[in-house]
Parts: structure tokens; C-alpha cells; sequence
């Protein structure tokens, strides 16, 4: 036991030496990673295998953190796990707009996304679980550390046997069920996946300090964590069914999602030092993690074009990242325990994100309306391509627009869901 606080002092002197300490987490070497993701599933054959990879790379960084002794290996391990962390999101995303129309790609972002939700229940029943360990050799984060490495590295396994690529080569649909897929999402206009990358086309962190200064123990915390998950569940599926089925509602469900997380953040304010109060207040506030899954949907639907789509969803990610990095810095020790003036910088930010959302779509609104003044664009009605046969015979066969490689500007005939 000796051994192993000596290793945790170590960690936190060394790391009190740097400034950037409250910012080393998986998310600050995100801003690189999420261009990296979207050059990898541009460039690679199979883009199932690559995200197997990222996941298992992810599973190794999880499992050298139990073995790390000072700061400077803590910090290499986090680095490698938000690189591969990074190229997640937005390679579900890519694969989801070629599974499924624009219209079923909000609830089915919601539905992977609020498994976050789940990963939270399960990390804080773990959690809860290792603090009860005693043992000479490991700390409990250590244990920690070495669970959650071996889940991953299930999970990658998992992955790389049955995740798909895309409906040409799902290993779990028939050959005439992968033309069915292929035919179903015409209607997005947006192609289906090209390989070649094409230049012109080029508050989660601080659960814990937050609930803790309510005046819960480390255990209490820790174990109340797990409600955190079920609340992101549950708001994240309300949301993401209200833009699916609030016709061209996606701002407004988002918008909406924000009002609510704005009340819960203003009464964390405004309410005398009653823990439980606080608490149900604070989960109100979890609200604000909606809108994002809503956005991430939203973008990928209004976007068309191979390149373009994961170009853009890549810089999406990087505001992400830069939001997770920055978020940290101003939840100080001198705004404990109430934390009055991060919460109002949140709220801030959370209402400028919903003026936002709106004014998006006005403008996408108005961008519909333009094209649909506009005379029929028919640059790429006849676009043919040459097929030759075992006999040397050459057949020219007309491809479809929808199935071109277009961005949406490209297109005339794509319109901006709402």
C-alpha cells in the first residue's frame, strides 16, 4: 500500500508543476484526433477495422494507466486514449448516414448516444464497487483502470467481427437486402461512401466536483453518479423522439432542451444549501447534453458528400473538444462550494448555443426556399459509367444523382432538413 500512495503523491506533485493539469483529459488531444478520424475513414478500405483498432489502442491506453507510476506516463497514456477516443463519434456518425434516411437519423444518433448514459450507470456501480477493495499491490483507481481495459478490449473484439462498414458489405444483411439498404437512402441525397478523399470537399467533467460540493461523501458521489446515466438516458431519448417527430422541429427540440438545463443551472444558483435540492436541480441542468446529440444528427443530415461529411463532422468534434477543454478552467477552487459563476457561464453559453440552433435554421430555411425557386439543374442528369464485361464488351450505365459523390451545394436538388 505504501508503494502505491507514494505513486498517487508522486502523480500530484508532478502534476501540480504545469498549468494544463485540469485540462489533461481524454478530450484535449481530441482537436487533433477528430482530423485524423476523418482523414482515416476517407483513405481506409474498411472502416469497421480501423474503429476495431482505435478501440483496442483505446483498451491498451486504459489498461497502462494501472501500470503508471508519475505524471508524465499518466499524461502519455491519456494522450493515446483521446486519439483513439477521437475518431468514435465521428465514424459512427458516417456510418449511420449510410445506414438510415435523414428523417431516422436523429433518433438513431440518440439511441448509440445515450449509451453513454448506460456507461455512466455501469462505470459508477464500478466505481462504487472498487473503493470497497483492499489491496497491498493496487489502488483503487488502479482497479478501475484494469475493469473498464478489459470491457474495451471486449468490446473491440466485438467490433471488428461485426460491425459494418456500410449496407454494400453488411455481413448480416442478404445481397438483395444490401440493395433494399442502398435504395432506402436515396432519398438523402447525400451519395453512399466513397473512398477517395476529395480536397474541394475538404459539463460532463465536473459531475463529480459538482455533486461533491453539494456536501456529499466521496462514496455518496461516486454511487449517485449512476443517476447521472439514467437522467442523460432518459433526456436524450425524450429529445431526439420530439426532432424526430416535431416536423422540422430539430432546432426547436434542441432549443427546447436548453430552456430546461438553463432552469435547472438558474435554480442551482438561486436555492439556499440544501443538498438534495441541489441535487434534483443539478440533474434538471443534464438536460443541456440533448441538444449536442440533436446537433450531431442535424449535421450529419444537412451535409452531403463523402468528403465533406466526415470533413465537417470532424470539425464539429474539434468545438467539442475545444468546449471540454476550456470547460475546466473556470470551475476554481475560489468559486467552491456553490460554484456561483461557472454556473452562470454555463448558463450563458447554453442559451447562445440555443439562439443558435435557431438562427440555423432560419437560414437553412430560407437556403430551401431559394432552390426551390430555382429552374431544374440538370448538370448531373446523364452521368454514365463504363462497365466492362468478362468478354471485353464495354456497357455504359447510367448512374443515378443520388448515388453520386455530391456535396450539398453541389446538388441542387438536396433540401436542408429542419
Amino acid at each position: 500500500m505504501d508503494s502505491t500512495s507514494s505513486v498517487d503523491k508522486k502523480v500530484e506533485r508532478e502534476g501540480s508543476d504545469h498549468v494544463y493539469k485540469p485540462t489533461i483529459d481524454t478530450s484535449d488531444v481530441d482537436i487533433a484526433a477528430r482530423l485524423t478520424a476523418g482523414k482515416e475513414i476517407s483513405f481506409t478500405p474498411e472502416e469497421a477495422a480501423r474503429l476495431s483498432i482505435n478501440i483496442f489502442i483505446w483498451a491498451v491506453a486504459l489498461l497502462c494507466h494501472a501500470a503508471s507510476k508519475n505524471f508524465g506516463e499518466l499524461l502519455a497514456c491519456r494522450i493515446f486514449l483521446g486519439i483513439c477516443e477521437g475518431a468514435i463519434t465521428p465514424g459512427f456518425l458516417i456510418v449511420t448516414s449510410m445506414f438510415y434516411t435523414r428523417k431516422e437519423q436523429s433518433q438513431r444518433v440518440g439511441y448509440w448516444f445515450l449509451m453513454n448514459g448506460a456507461a455512466i450507470i455501469m462505470l459508477g456501480l464500478i466505481a462504487f464497487g472498487v473503493l470497497h477493495i483492499t489491496s497491498d499491490s493496487l489502488m483503487p483507481w488502479q482497479w478501475l483502470m484494469i475493469i473498464t481495459g478489459i470491457i474495451t478490449l471486449i468490446v473491440s473484439v466485438l467490433f471488428w467481427f461485426y460491425f459494418p462498414d456500410s449496407p454494400a458489405t453488411a455481413r448480416f444483411l442478404t445481397p438483395e437486402e444490401r440493395i433494399i439498404a442502398v435504395e432506402r437512402i436515396k432519398v438523402n441525397q447525400a451519395g453512399v461512401e466513397n473512398k477517395h478523399f476529395k480536397l474541394d470537399q475538404c459539463l460532463s467533467n465536473q459531475r463529480q466536483i459538482i455533486v461533491a460540493g453539494f456536501g456529499f461523501t466521496v462514496g455518496q458521489t461516486t454511487l449517485l453518479g449512476c443517476v447521472d446515466g439514467a437522467v442523460e438516458i432518459i433526456v436524450i431519448f425524450c429529445t431526439v423522439t420530439s426532432a424526430t417527430y416535431w416536423k422540422n422541429g430539430r432546432a426547436y427540440s434542441g432549443a427546447l432542451a436548453y430552456s430546461v438545463a438553463i432552469l435547472g443551472s438558474i435554480l442551482v444558483n438561486a436555492l439556499p444549501n440544501h443538498r438534495v435540492g441541489l441535487l434534483f436541480c443539478y440533474w434538471i441542468s443534464v438536460t443541456s447534453i440533448a441538444p449536442f446529440v440533436v446537433m450531431l444528427a442535424w449535421v450529419a443530415a444537412t451535409t452531403a458528400g463523402h468528403t465533406k461529411r466526415t470533413t465537417t463532422n470532424a470539425i464539429v468534434m474539434i468545438g467539442y473538444a475545444v468546449g471540454n477543454a476550456a470547460g475546466p478552467q473556470y470551475w476554481k477552487a475560489v468559486y467552491q462550494p456553490r460554484n456561483h459563476i461557472p454556473w452562470a457561464i454555463l448558463s450563458a453559453c447554453w442559451f447562445v448555443t440555443a439562439i443558435l440552433l435557431l438562427v440555423t435554421r432560419a437560414y437553412l430555411a430560407r437556403e430551401n426556399a431559394k432552390r426551390d425557386k430555382e429552374q431544374h439543374d440538370s448538370k448531373y442528369d446523364d452521368i454514365y459509367i463504363t462497365d466492362v464485361k468478362a468478354d471485353g464488351t464495354k456497357e455504359e450505365i447510367k448512374v443515378d444523382k443520388e448515388f453520386l459523390d455530391l456535396t450539398d451545394r453541389q446538388n441542387r436538388d438536396f433540401r436542408y432538413v429542419l
